[in-house]
């Protein structure tokens, strides 16, 4: 058998997730049971696993609340089922889903079997963990691994600030399905589930429902897009804690009729709801260092023909081509956000073009295939 990667990672299909996704796609593609993947036992888990082409490996990765660190039995259940299958099998290389835990794990697989360690970043990570001790063991083992994998130019930064070697870091963006996330999809019926009328716009954000995705914002906005003459509805796809604040902000700015909040959709219909809308919206912010990456719906809404309105914050740029593939702007800046899709709205030619951009850079440069070249060209 040839020599596969040892791959430590608690995020992993069918849990929800971009970064899940992304692990997903890429070692499906570099190779098959010679991949070993060692991930978080979820509901679902074994259904997935059973038509994997990599050899996939679940533990109980729960933390326990009374224990200090309460992550210490994830680190230990991680070391332990790696260290099993690097004593049956011989890795090439050990790559890490993130710096912790994984990390960590997979620095000392590494190191033992006498591999490089390659180690993704993701960018909210690096700024929202604060400079504690998890900080200091988190810029170790980024220090230390042979190549870190940066998801965007912001990340790339923040890692060159931490003291991270420029030469050991590799940027590579995230990807999209090309063929699942494609544009001229049926979705005439998700506007009627809406009772949009006829001539109406559709926003659509997808992500987790917290506050520094901005989906407040956009529906702080929609009385003056409406006032500009818009028939402007705004759908959300996600699920999280602020969803009874985003309920309770829809009634307050008397827009409740125009704010659907879909919560978890079909993986079948996901693709449909980018091509059900009219702009894809996520004007994410930066909210105590907690900040994005990246952003994988703006590829998944790019691979749809869509345009995509991101906020400046973070690694966004990454991912949404300002003025090329679709516009940035504050999203701490209500005034600024009704200008860019008021702007965007009133442009067919404009959403044209910038549509046009984004596929064609999402079907050329960031689809799957193309990543997971890039990733395996890592030596």
């Amino acid at each position: 058998m040839k020599q596969g990667y040892l791959v430590i990672t608690e995020l992993f299909l069918p849990t929800k997730g971009g970064t899940a996704v992304w692990f997903d796609e890429v070692y499906r593609r570099l190779g098959g049971k010679e991949i070993a993947i060692v991930t978080a036992a979820v509901p679902g888990g074994d259904v997935h696993d059973a038509g994997h082409p990599n050899s996939v490996h679940r533990v109980n990765l729960r933390r326990v609340p009374w224990l200090r660190p309460e992550s210490l039995t994830m680190y230990l259940r991680l070391l332990a089922k790696s260290v099993v299958l690097s004593l049956g099998q011989s890795f090439g290389a050990v790559h890490a889903g993130r710096a912790l835990p994984e990390g960590l794990v997979a620095w000392i697989i590494a190191r033992l079997i006498g591999r490089s360690v390659t180690v993704y970043a993701h960018g909210e990570e690096l700024t929202g963990w604060g400079r504690g001790n998890k900080y200091r063991v988190m810029r170790f083992v980024l220090r230390h691994a042979d190549h870190v994998i940066a998801n965007s130019d912001f990340t790339f930064e923040v890692l060159v600030g931490m003291g991270v070697p420029r030469d050991r870091i590799v940027i590579i963006n995230p990807g999209v399905d090309v063929a699942r996330f494609s544009p001229g999809l049926p979705c005439q019926d998700l506007r009627d589930s809406l009772q949009l009328r006829p001539g109406a716009r559709l926003l659509l954000s997808v992500g987790r429902l917290n506050r520094r995705k901005g989906f407040d914002t956009v529906i702080r906005c929609l009385p003056d897009l409406c006032a500009a003459g818009h028939d402007v509805h705004y759908a959300i796809v996600g699920i999280g804690e602020d969803r009874a604040y985003l309920e309770t902000l829809a009634r307050e700015t008397g827009v409740a009729e125009r704010v659907h909040l879909l919560g978890h959709v079909p993986m079948d219909d996901l693709p449909r709801w980018y091509n059900a809308c009219d702009l894809f919206v996520l004007v994410n912010r930066d909210i105590d260092g907690d900040t994005e990456g990246f952003g994988l719906v703006f590829l998944e809404a790019a691979a749809c023909g869509k345009v995509s309105v991101a906020g400046t914050a973070g690694g966004t740029g990454a991912a949404v081509l300002d003025g090329v593939t679709g516009l940035r702007v504050d999203g701490c800046d209500d005034k600024a956000v009704v200008a860019v899709i008021d702007r965007l709205l009133g442009d067919a030619q404009l959403i044209e073009s910038l549509a046009a951009n984004a596929q064609a850079r999402a079907r050329r440069d960031l689809n799957w295939d193309a990543v997971a070249r890039r990733t395996g060209s890592i030596v």
